[in-house]
């Protein structure tokens, strides 16, 4: 989904996952994981377009929001004035101010197509995280997932955005000539209405799917404590979330 974070196309991402995702619950769970854990501030890693970062930011929490792309902290700070984002690497980041918990939302984990890159995130989060601090995230479950797009699989997804209709057609499939659980996915986005279907953008992206085993090695290496593990109904993908303590 990578074209779809800069060029103005960051805008169709932002327009189409409000209805996707039910940002409201998102916050709800996440907000619950901060509250269990005695948080009084948070870094949330793949923030996007601001809209959980809205509700983190209304509920009084000292909030800090981070993405890769300028494009997006653009859109996050135009929607949150008085937010406080940065653009940054999730595997080589420094705040200036250490967190109670990090949150890496929106299975932007699959972004971490090597085992390296997995290990510098953790140690980069470590090291920004105060003392027993608390990291949750959620990854896509490769024993269930893989099941399902073993032979490729087409979903299609739509909304209808300021009586505006708009369509992503989707197909995903094993990537085997990859190490780790990669899988391709080719997404084309149109606009339609009483003329017809045009398309908008085409996006090709190569991401990963993880199994729980995975992530409770790569954690017990980079010395965080497995707290919990909620297997989490989510969009589009079987999902679980993992919160993990600063040892």
């Amino acid at each position: 989904m990578q074209n779809l974070y800069s060029k103005g196309f960051e805008k169709l991402y932002d327009e189409m996952y409000q209805v996707f995702i039910d940002y409201e619950n998102e916050f709800n769970f996440y907000n619950s994981v901060i509250k269990k854990n005695k948080a009084t501030n948070v870094l949330e890693i793949g923030c996007g377009s601001g809209h959980l970062a809205k509700h983190f930011i209304a509920s009084g929490i000292d909030y800090y929001g981070m993405d890769l792309s300028s494009d997006m902290i653009n859109l996050s700070r135009k929607r949150n004035p008085k937010g406080t984002f940065i653009q940054g690497n999730m595997t080589d980041f420094s705040l200036t101010t250490k967190v109670d918990a990090t949150l890496i939302t929106g299975r932007t984990t699959s972004y971490l197509n090597t085992n390296l890159s997995v290990y510098n995130m953790l140690n980069a989060i470590y090291n920004n995280l105060n003392k027993d601090g608390i990291l949750c995230f959620d990854f896509i479950d490769a024993n269930r997932f893989f099941a399902v797009i073993k032979d490729g699989k087409e979903m299609i997804h739509n909304a209808n955005i300021n009586e505006r209709n708009y369509s992503r057609i989707s197909f995903m499939e094993p990537d085997k000539k990859n190490e780790n659980f990669m899988f391709q996915w080719n997404s084309k986005y149109y606009e339609t209405n009483n003329s017809g279907s045009k398309i908008l953008i085409e996006d090709i992206s190569t991401v990963r799917a993880f199994t729980k085993n995975e992530w409770e090695l790569f954690l017990k290496l980079s010395n965080f404590k497995i707290i919990e593990i909620v297997d989490r109904k989510s969009y589009a993908f079987d999902t679980y979330v993992i919160v993990a303590q600063k040892q």
